[in-house]
Parts: structure tokens; sequence; C-alpha cells
């Protein structure tokens, strides 16, 4: 019997998102499943009364569906897949009918199928038209470098041209190069130098094809590997298999166009030798799930490619299941060492010079950054450098300055890792991530200050190179080497680079103090990926998680710490719990580079704390003095009082609003000074911030001018409000920061501007509410007084903006269900509501039927997090009544999902876990498509949800 996949397995197969997405939807949806040995089959309800036949043969894998969809696979056989990895498809003893006939269709096409053998005049045919494009090459090469690349035609067509030659001549690996030069032309600085290596590298493969036939078999072989040559696998399964515990290390997909493409590097625990596993899907990432995952090991053979340094292999046949690798081997007289790896890497190139890159296990290395870039550094001192890659950070932030084991290739540029092995655990640095997308590309090869490549630009008719300035070893060989300028300059850059790569010496660098331990516990493996993906994705549901695990206190995995940061750098609202997460490892990670420096509070910042608050730069000085205000108000207020009189600029309005919080009448003296301030901004934050002491004398100042403004009048029917507002402003008034200014409020009357109901807006919004309770009793007999028709809005507005400021909730209920009368303030409307009970919230909200809809969608950002359980049944059952109407009347304005886009993204956010039952049950109610997968997507939104809580615990 097949072992089951694991999920991650499985999710690996998705074509897409969506389609992942709807193959959760079907959990619990399937009738007949089952498996025997290598066969999978269930049936899956469809879009018509048939159900859906869904087949998987597990060793391909293939896939069959009766279903319409033209991805592979498709949702219904990622559905079958998740629930066999599972565990929930029974085995049984006999394979359905309909997926027997299935099967056997496909064992009589294999059996069908003929071994193919090459036809050994089609291989003569090839190798002719392959050495006819080389002798073509060979020419544009030469004219290339007697020219000069600083003359010669560089532009995108030209490599395309001379690309699409070699692909008619039946040489991809080449054309592949060449087309690959175009996009190094105009990304790197140091593109001659690029450029000229590669012409060399060429230029030799063009030589050795020249000379296949005197080539020992296994340099043949990678001459015409590298050339584009194939290879069939009939050939490399004739190889004498290598069996050994394979342990794999890394992973990685590329997409180019619709050809996706994965590599996957192991290393022998018993003959401490690599291999890489090369598998191709066209059309999606479908990939046969034999090899083990990544920390995992397999008793297994590969068959590798023939060639004079093997490296790419095939999967052979595996004894055992794959299980997971805690240790690493041990040998003394084979340690994994830079020193090691660089001499398996020049014995690797020294008998395949065209080799690229070269795997390294190097152990009990440093992650350092330096002044002069990224290395990996041993306890002695010896580095080497790593390439400018999006791994770094995260790199950097697995290890905190601790040994670690790193599995990378080496390249001509550096060190590229792949993955980190600590703690019993292989962590994959090839997971998309934002961190150091800045760094620059590396440099080329050092040229050892020989002065080929400025030959190569000017061109062998104007310039000739001087070979004896080339390192020894290479100077004697160039005697040997063409006539010709051209190709003699050629050859010898190609020694010379093969010299420079082989015998690369190590760098020194010093590895960075470690970081502290973090005692806390370790956020549960689950939540952990998951995290990473909300974070990705800049998921909405982010704060939800933080709120749930904040109880917890939990700390991220190192590999996070980086992420975090890079986050908290973009998010304000959630930069205290994601650097909180992040925790000691963060706060040494946010040390090192200086775009997170400035996250985390450092030691000793206390006795910093007056250099910040005197030479600090405003944000700075500002958020001290915050900080301050919130440990001690006291301290706060003496040290802005002590400065005040020198402080200009803006930011003197920024650092008296810091008094909002806690405000007492102890700051009533520094704000009454700063009305007397130059500045517009600062009097109106003082004037704002009097206002909301209710005993201040600004306050008793503003209860004065409005019983003088404002008189009330009390009929035998009604109350009326009288206004009698002055013709002119003495000082006082404007001191107070009442104006007759009109930019702010834009009033008219009769079509005209009018002053005095901006007037009277200022004199209401900082006016103690007390004052109108004293003069009618309640709130709500205030509202229905009479006013005149001019000075209705200003007054209504003032008091909305008085009743927000202070907070009040009587005022707030009376001044929301009195509704409000102009545009400008419904969109405060939610401000007031928000100020009610919870009670009170909810009820007027399942008093609203469906046409209120607009309304419910409105209010219902003050209606906290999650929703009332009332509400959320209220509201699910009004969208149910628009997908009927929808049903029922297509046609009608306003009744399809995307009419109320906004509102069901809000009920995915807010809506009670629990509820995803409900969603669901109604979705399968629904007559109108477009309703159901709306309602679909929304269930499956709470179960994720509900799953991401479940994981915190």
């Amino acid at each position: 019997m097949t072992t089951p996949w694991t999920e991650d397995q499985v999710t690996a197969l998705a074509p897409d998102a969506n389609v992942l997405s709807a193959a959760r939807k079907l959990a619990g949806r399937r009738r007949d499943a089952g498996q025997h040995e290598t066969a999978l089959w269930g049936r899956y309800p469809g879009s018509g009364a048939t159900p859906c036949q869904t087949i998987i043969e597990l060793s391909g894998p293939a896939y069959s569906c009766t279903c319409s969809s033209r991805k592979f696979p498709c949702q219904h056989a990622l559905a079958l897949l998740l629930a066999w990895a599972a565990g929930e498809v029974p085995v049984v003893a006999q394979t359905a009918d309909f997926a027997a006939a299935w099967l056997g269709g496909r064992a009589a096409t294999r059996v069908g199928q003929r071994v193919h053998t090459p036809n050994p005049a089609t291989a003569e045919q090839r190798r002719t038209r392959v050495t006819a494009g080389m002798v073509e090459l060979d020419i544009w090469l030469g004219d290339q470098i007697r020219t000069g690349l600083a003359q010669t035609d560089r532009s995108s067509h030209a490599f395309e041209s001379i690309a699409a030659r070699m692909v008619d001549a039946q040489a991809p690996g080449i054309a592949s190069a060449l087309r690959g030069l175009a996009t190094t032309m105009v990304t790197r600085a140091d593109w001659p130098d690029v450029v000229l290596r590669e012409y060399a590298r060429i230029h030799l493969l063009v030589a050795a094809h020249r000379q296949l036939d005197d080539l020992s078999p296994a340099l043949r072989a990678s001459v015409r590997a590298h050339i584009g040559y194939p290879t069939s696998a009939e050939l490399v399964r004739a190889e004498p298999p290598v069996r050994d515990r394979w342990m794999v290390f890394a992973r990685q997909i590329s997409a180019d166009e619709r050809l996706y493409t994965r590599r996957t590097w192991l290393y022998g625990r018993v003959h401490r030798r690599w291999g890489l596993i090369i598998d191709h899907s066209f059309g999606s990432p479908s990939f046969p799930a034999d090899l083990p995952a990544p920390g995992e090991l397999a008793d297994a053979e590969l068959h590798y490619y023939p060639g004079a340094a093997p490296l790419r292999a095939l999967w052979g046949e595996q004894y055992g299941a794959a299980e997971p690798f805690t240790t690493l081997p041990v040998d003394s007289e084979r340690p994994n060492t830079i020193a090691t790896a660089l001499t398996a890497h020049a014995a690797a190139l020294g008998r395949d010079p065209w080799l690229r890159t070269w795997p390294m296990l190097l152990v009990d290395v440093v992650p350092t950054w330096t002044a002069e870039g990224w290395y990996v550094t041993e306890f002695d001192g010896t580095a080497l450098p790593i390439t400018g890659t999006d791994q770094s950070w995260r790199l950097l932030g697995v290890s905190g300055g601790h040994p670690v084991t790193v599995a990378a290739e080496w390249s001509t540029g550096g060190l590229i890792p792949m993955s980190v092995f600590t703690a019993g655990e292989v962590i994959d640095l090839a997971v998309a991530d934002r961190v150091g997308r800045d760094t620059p590309h590396p440099p080329a090869a050092p040229t050892s200050g020989t002065d080929l490549t400025s030959v190569a630009l000017l061109g062998t008719a104007r310039k000739k190179p001087d070979l004896d300035r080339l390192p020894p070893p290479v100077a004697r060989a160039t005697a040997r080497l063409s006539t010709d300028p051209a190709l003699r300059l050629l050859e010898s850059a190609a020694l010379h680079d093969v010299f420079v790569r082989g015998g690369v010496c190590p760098s020194v660098a010093t590895a960075p103090e470690p970081a502290a331990d973090d005692s806390r516990r370790l956020l549960p493996r689950a939540a952990a990926a998951r995290l990473a993906r909300l974070l990705e994705q800049r998921s909405v549901f982010l704060p939800e998680w933080f709120d749930a695990a904040a109880p917890h206190n939990y700390r991220a995995p190192d590999a996070l710490s980086g992420q975090l940061l890079e986050h908290a750098t973009i998010d304000v609202v959630l930069r205290e719990p994601l650097l909180r997460l992040a925790g000691v490892r963060g706060s040494w990670l946010a040390a090192w580079r200086p775009e997170w420096r400035s996250l985390v509070r450092q030691p000793g910042m206390s006795e910093r704390a007056e250099d910040t608050w005197r030479f600090g730069q405003p944000p700075e000085r500002r958020d001290w003095l915050a900080e301050l205000r919130r440990c001690d108000a006291t301290a706060a207020r003496q040290r802005l009082t002590a400065a005040w009189p020198t402080e200009s600029g803006p930011i003197k309005a920024e650092l008296l609003a810091v008094l909002t919080e806690g405000i007492t009448p102890d700051d009533e003296p520094l704000l009454e000074a700063a009305l007397d301030d130059r500045r517009a901004d600062v009097r109106r934050t003082a004037a704002a911030l009097l206002a909301l002491l209710p005993d201040s004398a600004f306050a008793r100042r503003m209860r004065d001018r409005a019983h003088a403004w404002v008189r009330v009048e009390h009929r035998f029917r009604h109350t009326n409000l009288v206004l009698a507002l002055p013709d002119t402003l003495d000082a006082a008034t404007r001191r107070d920061g009442i104006t007759d200014r009109t930019v702010e409020f834009s009033y008219r009357w009769n079509g005209a501007p009018d002053n005095a109901a901006t007037l009277l807006r200022q004199l209401v919004a900082a006016t103690p509410l007390a004052h109108w309770t004293r003069l009618l009793d309640t709130p709500e007999r205030v509202v229905r007084a009479s006013i005149e028709d001019r000075f209705r809005q200003p007054i209504f507005d003032g008091w909305v903006d008085a009743t927000l400021a202070q907070q009040d909730t009587s005022w707030g209920r009376a001044l929301f269900e009195a509704g409000v009368p102009t545009d400008l303030a419904m969109l405060r409307r939610r401000e007031l509501f928000a100020l009610l009970p919870p009670s009170h919230r909810t009820g007027h909200l399942t008093r609203l039927d469906g046409s209120w809809l607009s309304e419910i969608e409105a209010l219902l950002p003050a209606m906290g997090h999650p929703w009332p359980e009332s509400l959320a049944q209220h509201l699910i059952l009004l969208l149910f009544e628009r997908a009927r109407t929808a049903a029922r009347r297509p046609d009608t304005h306003g009744t399809a999902p995307n009419a109320h886009r906004s509102l069901l993204a809000a009920a995915a956010v807010h809506l009670p876990v629990a509820t995803a039952g409900a969603v669901g049950a109604v979705a399968r109610r629904c007559d109108d498509p477009a309703w159901e997968h709306a309602f679909d997507q929304l269930a499956d939104d709470l179960n994720q949800r509900s799953m991401m809580l479940e994981e915190l615990q």
C-alpha cells in the first residue's frame, strides 16, 4: 500500500490558490471513496445531477475526473488527496468498477508503448546540425571580440537572433546562456566581465565539441549536456545505482512562462555525495510526490546522469518510508569545512570546467554581516562571501550569531544559501521573503589585475592583450593557444576564469556576538507556518491572530524574525505585538540593519533620554515625550513647560497634543499660555484641549459666551433656541480660538459664505455639554428644541463635535436617535453610534431590514470584533434574502454579490467563526451561482479563521 502523503505534499500540487480553496470546501462531500494499492477514487457532487467521478493513480501521479475543469489536478482530485492525507479514505480489497476501467486503459497504453531507442541516423543528423551551428557561433564570438564589446550591438534583439540560430542548430543550452546575457547587459554594472567570461566559456565548449570523439566518455557526456543534447531516462537508469540514506536539504520551484521546474538537492549520509533531481511540469506545478520533503531522509537508489562531475540524477528504488533526520553524519577524515568544500569544488571544476555552481554543506558556520558584505564564518575566522540574495537576513535571523549548518551552492559571485540546518530541523531559505531585496548584484569574479576585459571592450583589432601579466600557470598555458588574436583572448579568458574559480582562497571575517536566549514558549509549528503566509499576504486576519496569540506570550521561530521586523516597519498598528513576538532574537537582528534599528529600544536608552529630548529629530522628540507622558504625566508636563519658550515650528502643536492622554487641571496653565502663541495651529490645539477640562477658566468663558449668544425661549408647545450673535469679535473671543475663518467649515446662506454659522459651530463645539442640559434638563429635550433653519446645521455639528471630544454617551444616544440633519455630519454618525452601549448598538442593527443594508454596512465598524451572534445571524439572513432576490430577478440592480463585496469582506473578518456552518448551509440553499460562490468563499474564510485560532492553542 502506498504511504499517504502529507498535506504539504498535496497542496504543492495545486495549480493555483483558487483550486486549492475550492478543494477545501469539498471536505466531507465525497461518496464511494476508496484506495487499493496505488489507486484512489471517489465521487463528488458536480454542477449537474450526475456526480463527478474522480480517479487518481498515485504512482504518477495521474488524474481523471468527469468534471469540466481544465486544470490538473482539479478541485475534486485535490479534495480526494487531502482526505487521503488526513486518513479519511478507507483501504478496500477491490478497485471500484469506474476506476478499474480507467486504470486498465492506462496499463494497456503503457504495455503498448515501446522503449525508445535512439536512431543512429537521427543522432548523427543532430550532431551535424549542432556542429554547423557551433562553427557559425565561433565566428560570431570572434567578431564580437575583434570589433570590441563596446562597439558591437548589445541590444536584446542581437542576442535573441544568435540564440534563435542556436535553437535551430539544436543547441538549447547555449541558446539559454546567450539569452541571459541580454538581461546582464542592462542590469549589471560589471557586464563586460560577465559577458567576456560567458563568451570564453561558450568558445571553450565549441572547441570541446569540435574534438568530441577524442574526449573521455565522461567528459564527452558533460559537453553534450552543456550544449543541450538530450539524455534519455532509459540510458540514465542503465547507469549503476548508488544506494544511500539520502537526506533532502532543499527544494526550489521556478517557472519559465508555463514550464515549472522543481530542483531537489539530496546528500548521502554514507557516501557523502550530492545529488540533484530535476523535474518538469507544464501548465501547473504538479510534480510527482515520490521524493521525501526537505528535512526527511530515505534509503533509496540514485541513478546519476553520465558526466565528468556527475550531480544530476534520477530517483530510483526506495527501500522503506521516508523519515525525518535530526542529526548529520560526522567524519573526522572528511569534515564539512570551508577548506574541504573549496577543494571539492576545485576538483569538480577540473573535471568539468563549464560548471556554474556546485553544492556545499558547511557545518558550524555563522552568518556574518560586515561593511564588505555577507559571509559565513567558521570559528577561526575563515569565511566565504554570500551573494546578495533575499535569504541573507533570514539566515542571520535563524542563526542569531550561533553556529549552524548551511546547505548552499557555490557560484562565481559567492555562496547562494538554500537551507539551514539547526536544532535538528531543516529550514528552507527558498521560501519567498521580502527581506533584503535592496541588496546589489554580486561583483564578477576578480580579474587579478589583467587587462583582458579592457582589451575585449576595445577589440583585439585596436589593442593586443599582455598575456605575460596573467598568473604564471595561465601565462605558460597561453603559449600553446590559437594564433588568432580574438580566439586567443577568449581562450586566455577561459583559462584564467577556471584558474581563478578553482583557486579561490577563503576570506576572513569576525563572527558577531550571539543573541541571548529567549525562555518563552515557541510558537506552534502550524501557527508559525500560517503566520508566515498571513504576513506575506498582508492579510486582514492579522489583528485577530495577534489578539488571540497575546495571552500565550509565544516567541516566534527564529526564521520569522526578519519577516516580523519588515512588517513592523510598515504596520504601525501591529508594531508592538510584532516586536513582542520577535522577542530577543528580533531585537538582536534589528540592531544589524539600519531600517530596523529604530524599531527596538536599545539598552541604555534611559541614559540617552536627555540627548533625545534636546537634540533629536522632531518625530523622535514627540515620541519620547509621549512615552514619558504615559509613564509620568507630571514629568512630561514639566519638561514641555521648561522647553516651551524655546520651541518653534510645527512641532509645537504636535508636542502640545501629547497632553491629550491623561489630561488634568494641572495642565491648564501651560494650555492657557499656548492660547497666546503666534502659531494658529498651536492656539487651536490648546483650545481643543482646554475644552476637555469642564472646570477650567476656558470652559467658564465658553459657557458665558454661549449664554449670551444662545437664549432659550419656552413656548406652550415647544422650546426655541434664539440666536444673538455679535457683529464683531473681541480680542478675548479670538484668543479662545473662535475666529471668522471659513476655510475649515464651508457654510453658506442665500448663496454667500455664512461667517455667523462658522462662529456658532466653534462656540457650541467648545462649550461643555453640561451647559445645555442645565438649560433643558436632558440631551433629548435639547436636540428637540426648535432652531432657525439657518443655524440648525452648525449647532448640531457643534454638538456632535463636543460629544465626540467629551465622549458623552447620553448625548451620543440622543443625537444618533434624533438623526443627523446634514450629509457632512452623516459621515460622523458611526462615531456617535460607537458611543452607545453594546446592547443598544446590536438592537438597533437587528431591527433594520434588507432595505437598510447600506446603513448597516456603514455602522458595522463600530461593532467591534467579533460581531455579536444575534447580529451575525441577522446579517446572514439579510444577505440570503438578497441572494433569493437575485435568483428570482437576475436583472435587478444591486442584488449581485459584487454590489455587496465590501460587506462580504467585512463579514469574513468579523463574523464569529462558529457561524461557518450556517453560512455553508445558506450556500447550499442558494439558487444563484454567484451568491453560492460568495457564501462558499465566506464559509471558507470563517473556517480558515477557526483553524487559525485552534493552531494557537
